[in-house]
């Protein structure tokens, strides 16, 4: 069984877009710490919530990172 194309398009109820945005950042968190520890890479990312909250993810020391960016 194939799954469908997700459509991209702004998801307008405000929970339902909410609880995709947590689900997505937490997929997102993983694949980089997999990709950080598999290929052994030094990973960074950051994400930002629409109100404005950070999320990150650093695969060395943080201080590093923001001296890199």
């Amino acid at each position: 069984m194939v799954r469908g194309k997700t459509q991209m398009k702004r998801i307008e109820n405000a929970t339902s877009r909410q609880v995709t945005f947590s689900k997505r950042r937490n997929g997102l968190l993983k694949k980089a710490f997999e990709l950080s520890v598999l290929c052994d890479a030094e990973v960074a990312l950051m994400v930002f919530s629409p109100r404005g909250k950070l999320f990150e993810f650093s695969s060395s020391c943080y201080l590093h990172v923001y001296c890199l960016i």
